[in-house]
């Protein structure tokens, strides 16, 4: 899944796919985790956030069942 880089100390990129509704993301740590379920709306506000890693903590971490990929 290709990944959008961004400007984040806790979130170094992350990945979206429609038509699956997975959102990829990869932590600064350099884990990567893939949450499902997630509707396209929060990844678009995930990305237009202030503070994308505060916006993942509150909306989309522990909401949404998610697997470690690496």
């Amino acid at each position: 899944m290709d990944r959008i880089s961004l400007d984040s100390e806790a979130l170094s990129s992350v990945g979206y796919d429609p038509s699956r509704r997975v959102l990829e993301v990869e932590f600064t740590s350099g884990r990567v985790y893939q949450y499902f379920g997630v509707p396209q709306i929060e990844v678009e506000r995930l990305l237009e956030a202030e503070s994308q890693g505060a916006y993942f903590s509150e909306r989309v971490r522990d909401r949404y069942p998610f697997e470690l990929i690496h």
